[in-house]
């Protein structure tokens, strides 16, 4: 196969397309979000129910740091069967081992429930062997098959979402808007990694004006590196151990914990003048190209770049409305009518821009 490369946004297309989601999240990426979160994690149950336990770099972190973050329970189950599971099926003993028919292995989906870790072998270190242990010698850890294909709307996967606290997870980027929706309805709290676009879904927009939807700590407008299967024909590099590397530019952390930079105001510098605001066609609000200038003294609505969310304070500011294509029947009563706009794309003098969000500041200064 040769090697095909791509910096762009086609990999996540390719995804949505064909709903291959396979994105294996790295764990420095992980390393680098969760440092943030310790405090919030203590006594508290984490499901992460997209995640083959054998693959996973989130059950991988969550296992190997369970006593340090002071886990009351890790709970992970694979979205789909895993066939790396049951070349590793040994590990568990005679008792947790599936019966195969002959030929090629059956492939079934896991699920794992740890409520202890510790170092049985004393090597000083911890690893899948060790999780295989604990499993076999601590009756408070678990193993099982899932009857089930792990599908995170299973019931199976539903009765273990109700018992966890946290979810953290990279969810099937096909499949964001109903696995956001499951979450919201089980009222659950998240740190998950999602498509940077999202905030302007409708479903979304609306959490966000809640505040109970909001960017986390690293990535976002960067982009993230994931692990894809082998048969993947676009791929960014090839790590030093043979796994093929896609990168995502447009993919970030998504949570409704606590993000302290969203507790701190947006420096802002310059002062309101018609000349460098220019007022939209088809909406009763300014322009605003940079986040960086957002005029301090202007009291009425402005139109930012969606990049907003990632500093948005909601001390500071006021999100009232979004400004897109195809919102007509969302009663957006900054839009003005009789443009051809699709919908609700923003226009400046006649050319269309890319999508905003529409803000008022709550503390304007002279």
């Amino acid at each position: 196969m040769n090697k095909e490369k791509t910096g762009s946004n086609s990999t996540l297309h390719k995804a949505n397309k064909a709903k291959k989601d396979e994105f294996y999240t790295q764990l420095i990426d992980i390393e680098k979000e969760l440092k943030y979160y310790k405090s919030q994690f203590k006594d508290k149950i984490v499901y992460c129910n997209c995640d083959d336990p054998f693959e996973s770099n989130f059950f991988k972190y969550f296992a190997t740091n369970f006593n340090e973050l002071g886990l009351k329970r890790l709970i992970a189950t694979s979205y789909k069967p895993s066939p790396i599971a049951n070349t590793q099926l040994e590990l568990f003993g005679e008792s947790k081992t599936i019966k195969q028919s002959k030929g090629r292995p059956k492939a079934t989906a896991n699920k794992f429930i740890i409520n202890e870790v510790s170092d049985l072998d004393g090597d000083g270190a911890f690893d899948i062997r060790d999780i295989a242990e604990q499993l076999k010698a601590n009756k408070n850890n678990e193993w099982s098959p899932i009857k089930g294909d792990g599908d995170f709307r299973s019931e199976e996967s539903i009765e273990l979402l109700k018992q966890a606290d946290i979810v953290v997870t990279n969810p099937p980027f096909s499949l964001f808007r109903e696995y956001l929706a499951q979450l919201v309805e089980y009222n659950k709290n998240f740190l998950i990694i999602g498509n940077t676009n999202a905030v302007t879904y409708k479903e979304v927009f609306k959490l966000i004006k809640d505040n109970k939807f909001r960017t986390g700590y690293t990535n976002f407008n960067v982009g993230m590196f994931f692990e894809v299967p082998d048969d993947w024909e676009k791929y960014h590099h090839v790590d030093k151990n043979g796994k093929k590397i896609a990168r995502v530019s447009t993919s970030c952390w998504f949570t409704n914990l606590e993000v302290e930079k969203h507790k701190q105001d947006i420096v802002l510098y310059k002062k309101y003048s018609t000349g460098d605001y220019p007022k939209y066609d088809n909406y009763k609000a300014i322009e605003v190209s940079k986040v960086a200038e957002i005029p301090m003294d202007y009291k009425k609505v402005m139109g930012v770049p969606i990049t907003f969310i990632d500093k948005y304070n909601p001390n500071q500011f006021e999100i009232v409305a979004r400004a897109d294509a195809n919102i007509a029947n969302e009663n957006n009563k900054y839009h003005i009518g009789g443009f051809s706009d699709k919908g609700g794309a923003p226009m400046v003098n006649g050319k269309f821009i890319y999508k905003r969000i529409l803000i008022k500041n709550k503390k304007p200064i002279k």
